[in-house]
């Protein structure tokens, strides 16, 4: 695909798909508890954006067959909603999608359902969706892509969790994947150069004992190779003349009016 930069009025169309996905997600997180089954967690999610106008862009894509990604524990990404019901300790990574009029936006995030089993997973989570905001503090025209990858990368890695490398960030519009990919890992000041108006995804996706992977039998959920735990965040995120609009970021609707 290639790279394509947004006019006014396909950004307002991205905003409002954004500002959908990210009311959405704050909803699921709160039923993410001991108890729920995650089949529960995909109606809540379509029945939500269809209420909105908007639909589902990842229903149907290469033939997954649900609304949201749900990987759970070890599983990284892609794990389809199953007749399961969610465990206290669980570490639930929720990803969705959402359309309106074409345009496209995506986002995750990673909770523990109940409470922790160890402490070592809250840090997990919350490293990983740190190193997410320190990377969109980047996102800056001009600004090269390796140097948000390298963001990501020294953090997580200072912080002794690994990256796997065959799964990254994307650039997003018309379609939900597009040009650029967007590493976890890069090195600083190379590759493209974001300019106002392109739409990027960022999504950290960490592991506690190694970045080797492994894709289950489904040909669709991926988890880590070791079984250790793992951690999912993504935003969508505008280039702007100055600083980064986070499409996908929840806003109560008291700062929005």
């Amino acid at each position: 695909m290639a790279i394509t930069i947004k006019n006014a009025q396909q950004i307002e169309k991205m905003r409002y798909a954004g500002q959908v996905l990210g009311e959405a997600l704050h909803e699921l997180r709160k039923l993410v508890k001991p108890g729920t089954n995650c089949l529960e967690l995909d109606k809540f999610f379509i029945d939500f954006i269809t209420s909105k106008g908007c639909t589902s862009n990842f229903k149907g894509y290469g033939g997954f067959p649900a609304h949201i990604c749900i990987s759970i524990n070890e599983q990284l990404i892609h794990g389809i909603p199953r007749d399961r019901v969610l465990q206290d300790g669980d570490i639930v990574s929720i990803d969705a999608g959402c359309v309106f009029e074409k345009y496209h936006a995506d986002s995750a995030i990673s909770v523990i359902c109940g409470n922790s089993k160890d402490k070592k997973y809250d840090t997990l989570l919350e490293l990983t969706e740190k190193s997410l905001y320190l990377a969109i503090d980047q996102v800056r025209a001009g600004v090269r892509i390796g140097t948000i990858s390298s963001t990501v990368q020294k953090f997580i890695e200072e912080n002794g969790y690994h990256l796997p490398t065959d799964y990254s960030g994307h650039g997003i519009g018309l379609e939900m994947h597009e040009d650029p990919f967007v590493p976890n890992v890069g090195i600083e000041n190379t590759g493209m150069r974001l300019v106002p108006g392109m739409a990027i995804c960022i999504e950290p996706m960490v592991q506690i004992g190694t970045n080797k992977t492994v894709v289950a039998d489904d040909d669709w959920t991926v988890s880590s190779k070791d079984g250790s735990m793992t951690a999912h965040f993504e935003h969508t995120i505008l280039v702007t003349d100055g600083d980064p609009e986070v499409l996908t970021l929840f806003k109560p609707k008291e700062e929005t009016e």
